[in-house]
């Protein structure tokens, strides 16, 4: 049964959401058809194949739950051209629908409806149209329909169920209904895809001779907002008021982007499925062994754990517009508010990450310049100290944009050295065109969410010592009916644990 793709998330390379609901009944070849609880078993190496095409696979299902409502899952997409077109499309509303396919074992036929009590699980598709009622699906989407519950977070959701009919085998169900070896059943089509384009500029309302000359006679006689109408259209041409302005699809964006260095350079973690906390072991205490003479018992030395104990944070941004901009604008609005959405929520959960390395790394013991030689002073001592405190290596290296800047300038009597084309003068790559690179042995990152070129502008990290535990990014979408308006909200979930604090060392400026 179909149901919402809930994250399609690019850069994992996940798309996730509900395959089927229990007792959800909908129209398909078979005739009316559910499924009834816990009638579907699950296989290993499930892949989701795309409109039901076994020779065509896009990825594999990586992790699934099974409740008293139905089955969720999530599938890895391979690094594929046709997975890659599959995220787009499925990030896109396109190809927004799951639908599952099975060997039906056991069913019944209650009042023409096919009861199905028993099957197996075969594959997963990703399809364009379903054909059971289940939950609406956005380009990263979370939307709640009438037959799912509404997050806590937006009480009142956009549903829009529809019923269409899909293939199954051509097998028939003796008398009211047909049987079918192979079920396939899918979600409904996607809503409000007439979604608007964000203008941040004014149209001139002047577009031909009868409105230049109606705006003209107002102006004359004093109207302020006419006048200035006027005035732009008589800068527009040699003929004022017969060619409009027009305004292209393009947005020019120089105030934000999706870069995230500082949880780029950790670890990363899938965040628990429930909870707003959860807890790791650590080790406190090690096994200990000595030197033992013939006869002695062994050395004894108890290990000894605690938990780390970590918090679940959510990430959320919302823009509210009317129903006018979404019903009348240009489709490239809605696409180009969830890319901005995105943007917000990247430099927010990078913020996050980098302000818990300062506050919890080690500052440097010996105080550096910011030259080439210091630089070297820096990494070598930070990657010992991270050594020391973590018993892993220091493989990161987070720099400022200032300091990205300063480390392209070092330079061997004029020649450069991180830049450098000859092999002479090569102590690692860090270039104005790559936020990423290599200096000193270490990979570099470049955060915007360091600033300057003092204290804590460098981080030499153990990426083991922190990691980063984040869900899928989801969309929910909400109208409020008084004010004619409609609520969109972006949202995640992250948690930073910081397993060894000193596994991270902050440089320090003399």
């Amino acid at each position: 049964m179909p149901y919402a793709i809930t994250a399609a998330d690019t850069e994992s390379r996940i798309i996730a959401g509900r395959i089927v609901s229990w007792n959800a009944e909908g129209n398909t070849s078979a005739g009316r058809t559910l499924f009834k609880e816990d009638s579907i078993k699950m296989a290993k190496n499930i892949k989701l194949v795309l409109q039901h095409d076994v020779t065509r696979p896009l990825g594999k299902m990586v992790s699934f739950q099974q409740d008293a409502t139905g089955i969720t899952a999530e599938f890895k997409i391979a690094k594929t051209t046709a997975g890659n077109d599959a995220l787009e499309e499925a990030a896109t509303g396109l190809r927004s629908d799951f639908s599952v396919g099975v060997d039906v074992e056991d069913w019944d036929n209650s009042n023409g409806v096919m009861a199905i009590s028993a099957s197996n699980l075969i594959e997963v598709s990703l399809v364009t149209d379903g054909a059971i009622p289940g939950a609406e699906v956005a380009k990263v989407a979370a939307v709640d329909t009438e037959d799912s519950k509404p997050s806590s977070d937006v009480e009142d959701v956009i549903p829009t169920p529809t019923n269409e009919g899909e293939q199954v085998s051509d097998t028939t169900v003796p008398e009211v209904a047909p049987a079918a070896e192979s079920v396939e059943a899918a979600r409904v089509e996607v809503k409000a895809a007439t979604a608007p384009y964000i203008s941040t500029t004014v149209r001139n309302p002047i577009v031909d001779k009868a409105t230049y000359l109606e705006h003209s006679i107002r102006a004359s006689l004093g109207d302020d907002t006419s006048k200035l109408y006027v005035a732009a259209a008589a800068d527009t041409t040699d003929n004022a008021g017969l060619i409009p302005t027009r305004q292209l699809t393009e947005v020019v964006n120089g105030v934000s982007n999706a870069d995230r260095g500082a949880i780029d350079a950790i670890s990363r973690g899938t965040l628990p499925d429930a909870g707003m906390s959860f807890e790791i072991p650590k080790i406190t205490q090690a096994a200990l062994a000595g030197e033992t003479a013939e006869g002695v018992a062994p050395f004894e030395q108890d290990i000894n754990t605690s938990f780390i104990s970590v918090p679940v944070k959510k990430f959320a941004g919302q823009q509210t517009f009317s129903v006018e901009l979404l019903d009348r604008s240009n489709p490239a609005f809605f696409a180009e508010l969830v890319r901005q959405m995105e943007y917000a929520y990247a430099k927010t959960t990078d913020a996050f990450v980098a302000t818990g390395m300062i506050n919890n790394g080690a500052l440097n013991a010996t105080a550096n310049a910011n030259s080439a030689t210091g630089i070297l002073a820096y990494t070598s001592s930070a990657a010992a100290a991270v050594y020391g405190a973590s018993l892993g290596f220091a493989r990161s290296l987070i720099v400022s944009p200032d300091q990205w800047g300063n480390i392209m300038g070092y330079n061997d009597a004029g020649r450069p050295i991180y830049n450098a084309a000859q092999p002479q003068n090569a102590a690692g790559v860090a270039t104005p065109a790559s936020l990423r690179g290599n200096v000193a042995g270490l990979d570099l990152y470049v955060s915007r969410n360091l600033s300057g070129t003092g204290d804590s502008s460098m981080i030499v990290v153990n990426p083991e010592a922190y990691t980063w535990y984040e869900s899928p990014r989801l969309q929910l979408s909400s109208n409020l009916i008084s004010t004619g308006q409609v609520q969109v909200m972006y949202y995640g979930y992250g948690a930073l644990a910081t397993k060894i604090a000193n596994g991270a060392n902050r440089f320090n400026f003399t």
